[in-house]
């Protein structure tokens, strides 16, 4: 490959945005194997992946590492950068204002992304509506069992939150909510009126489909809470 066409060359040119997410992956991997490049590795992993850097992010280090091509070291290099991205995500979120049910679908995705059981989280937010923290309550089949009130409010009292969202995932992809759902929710609801804390919203995320135009409900926008 002439030097003016390498990905490192190219970076330093062009800069990293005027790369594909190939040409980035394989200035990651340094090497490729024997009759194929790191761009040609590169590619073939984000083709196994269904183009999505996503996926792969999701994917464990173990599987990477087990790549013909990759190794526990090109595993480990992948695995540290897409963390970094992550880290980075979650920078940029805080104390951000979250006050409508799209910005807190937009800071959880993150949050739910790799998630592949149910999961219930409570967003912490100011008098301002601004993030303060998201906390994990449980992970398992939602249900009143799990999701003592005591656990979703203990953060937000220590973090002197005024209002929380609950919120938590369908790993089946849709988001409709189910009448424990429902159940949970105003029963959260009144455990936070006595608190002086309000529930905002509750929100359950799945998948966008043709049909579905968002990947989450909002129980509030449905008028059940």
């Amino acid at each position: 490959m002439p030097e003016g066409d390498r990905p490192r060359e190219r970076l330093w040119t062009l800069g990293p945005e005027a790369l594909k997410p190939e040409e980035l992956i394989a200035i990651l991997l340094r090497t490729g194997v024997a009759g194929k490049s790191a761009v040609q590795l590169a590619a073939e992993l984000l083709r196994d992946h269904g183009h999505s850097l996503n996926r792969l992010s999701q994917t464990d280090r173990a599987l990477l590492a087990k790549r013909k091509g990759l190794g526990r070291t090109k595993a480990i290099q992948l695995k540290a950068a897409f963390e970094l991205a992550r880290r980075i995500a979650a920078e940029q979120q805080h104390r951000q204002v979250v006050d409508t049910p799209a910005k807190a679908a937009a800071c959880l995705r993150e949050e739910f992304r790799s998630a592949d059981r149910e999961v219930f989280r409570v967003v912490l937010l100011d008098t301002k509506h601004r993030l303060i923290q998201i906390r994990e309550v449980s992970v398992g089949t939602i249900n009143a069992s799990l999701v003592e009130p005591r656990e979703v409010f203990k953060e937000a009292i220590a973090h002197s939150a005024t209002f929380v969202i609950l919120a938590h995932n369908h790993p089946s992809g849709d988001p409709t909510p189910s009448s424990e759902d429902i159940a949970i929710t105003k029963r959260l609801v009144k455990a936070g009126e006595l608190l002086g804390i309000e529930v905002h919203d509750h929100l359950i995320l799945g998948q966008r489909t043709a049909s579905r135009p968002h990947d989450y409900v909002s129980l509030r926008e449905l008028g059940l809470m």
